[in-house]
């Protein structure tokens, strides 16, 4: 669970720093339950305005690996 919780506070704090942040990004809590829980990591939803700004900054990366 700790790695999940890392895992989000990661993504999180990358995502704004290229100015783009999603609202529900958390741990699927049902991905924890029962007795061998694999965490799932819930992107969630996001304004238009918001994938907008993180498909511009995917395709920078993009451009740039390539």
């Amino acid at each position: 669970m700790r790695a999940a919780e890392d895992a989000v506070a990661r993504l999180r704090a990358g995502l704004a720093g290229v100015g783009v942040k999603l609202p529900s990004l958390r741990i699927d809590l049902v991905s924890c339950a029962g007795d061998e829980p694999t965490p799932l990591v819930d992107l969630g939803r996001c304004s238009l305005e918001t994938a907008t700004r993180l498909s511009v900054q995917l395709e920078a990366a993009a451009a740039h690996d390539s």
